[in-house]
């Protein structure tokens, strides 16, 4: 998932009514479009059909499209969706319950990926730079960031990057560091 993919996500599983509107304000007309697209098409969030003709408007930010028929059509994170950020649903329910909603909506539960298992751990390809990066994290006495650095060729908010997303998010994997008087921070991947 994208930063702005999991910004989306973060906040639909924050509010009540689990709405993934509004979106950032930055995120506005193709991009937000592509965006979501590429979630919905993953299942993580769902379209909702309400049976309030209320229009899509820009202003308000929570209606997301007005289908052919000229209902409100929502958009509602899934079970799958939760799951994707490390959030368990509660009760299995994630349908709009705010005042401010249509009264009847179907279930995002309902959306195709939404039956999926959790999205599997990755495997790391070897011979690239990110199994590199796991091999000098598994070395004994860790890498340090200037370490990895010269390494790889990466600047260092990429390492950082690297080791917080594709290594701890995608990978699963736990990294823990400390502090080596002489060498200065040393990460390594803790032995689960």
């Amino acid at each position: 998932l994208s930063d702005t993919q999991l910004v989306i996500l973060s906040a639909a599983a924050q509010r009540e009514d689990r709405n993934v509107l509004p979106l950032p304000g930055s995120l506005r007309g193709g991009a937000a479009a592509k965006v979501v697209g590429a979630l919905l098409k993953r299942g993580l969030i769902a379209e909702t059909t309400t049976d309030s003709q209320t229009k899509a408007d820009a202003a308000l930010n929570r209606i997301w499209r007005n289908g052919e028929d000229g209902r409100a059509i929502l958009l509602h994170i899934t079970d799958a969706g939760l799951a994707a950020i490390g959030v368990e649903p509660e009760g299995g329910d994630s349908a709009p319950t705010s005042a401010n909603e249509a009264p009847t909506a179907e279930a995002p539960k309902d959306a195709p990926a939404a039956s999926d298992p959790a999205p599997k751990a990755r495997t790391p390809r070897t011979g690239t730079k990110q199994a590199k990066l796991i091999d000098m994290l598994r070395a004994d006495g860790g890498a340090t960031i200037d370490e990895i650095v010269a390494e790889t060729g990466w600047q260092a908010h990429t390492v950082r990057g690297a080791m917080s997303g594709a290594l701890k998010k995608k990978l699963g994997l736990t990294i823990t560091s400390e502090k080596i008087e002489g060498r200065g921070r040393a990460y390594m991947i803790a032995d689960n």
